[in-house]
């Protein structure tokens, strides 16, 4: 971990005394005994881990071990069984009402299944990542929503290269275009975190990986946080900079993609 925050951290700010201390990064997401029961069926239990600033980390696991549900509990969809999770910060663990949806608004997720509208145009559906920091119907459709808004959509849009696919109808696209605009939906609003729950799963290989490709280096020109969930081990140390691994309904792995090879995650499907 520690190399991990040397390598995203700020530069060394120095004291008055001419020395420097050591560089700190945020830490942005913080898990602390996080466990979740659906009634008496325990999901997982005891998860714990830090993410600093800019890290991209990939959270894998068989079927069934609770992935996407720590990512719900991660993000204040689910309330956890027990446990804290600081997000930003802040406490979303008792977050509620206002002070939990200005918090899930730093936050982007992108889906396996794009969940675009689909009689509405593209860039309709990219506004609709803006509903969360500016609520109310002029954010459900691109004609009544302000200029400002508009012109936030077109660069996203710009972003994953379908600014020429604006007015077209949400049900018109390809698999790999649908979740490209799932991707300018989440960016829209400039995320401090983006989530990203089997990105790819739905795509072919080819459309997968430029999903993949395109995903992360937005996230990575802005310095944003990434956690994602994978079944692809391939996309788990390519674009990780560390794994998370659940199994039997705790974490059994926690290492930086750097060490570890195909082989020392196999093992986690089991």
């Amino acid at each position: 971990m520690s190399d991990l925050l040397e390598k995203t951290a700020a530069p060394a700010r120095p004291l008055d005394t001419g020395g420097l201390f050591p560089p700190v990064s945020a830490i942005d997401i913080e898990a602390q005994g996080v466990a979740k029961s659906f009634g008496a069926t325990p999901i997982f239990s005891d998860v714990s881990f830090r993410l600093a600033r800019a890290e991209a980390v990939a959270l894998v696991g068989a079927n069934g071990t609770g992935k996407s549900t720590l990512l719900r509990c991660l993000m204040g969809l689910i309330p956890t069984s027990s446990g804290k999770v600081t997000l930003l910060g802040q406490n979303a663990s008792s977050a509620k009402g206002k002070a939990l949806r200005v918090l899930r608004a730093r936050i982007g997720l992108v889906s396996q299944k794009h969940n675009l509208v689909p009689r509405l145009s593209v860039l309709s559906n990219v506004i609709h990542g803006l509903l969360g920091q500016r609520p109310g119907p002029r954010h459900w459709s691109h004609t009544f929503a302000p200029v400002a808004s508009r012109e936030a959509g077109m660069q996203a849009l710009e972003k994953v290269g379908l600014d020429g696919f604006a007015l077209r109808r949400a049900d018109r696209l390809s698999g790999g275009q649908s979740q490209r605009v799932a991707i300018a939906r989440a960016i829209v609003g400039n995320p401090e975190i983006l989530i990203a729950d089997e990105p790819c799963a739905s795509l072919d290989p080819a459309a997968g990986e430029d999903v993949m490709e395109l995903f992360f280096k937005l996230a990575k020109d802005k310095g944003v946080t990434v956690v994602f969930t994978s079944h692809n081990i391939a996309h788990a140390l390519q674009y990780g900079d560390r794994v998370i691994g659940l199994a039997d309904g705790a974490i059994k792995l926690d290492a930086t993609a750097a060490s570890l090879r195909p082989a020392d995650l196999r093992g986690l499907y089991d």
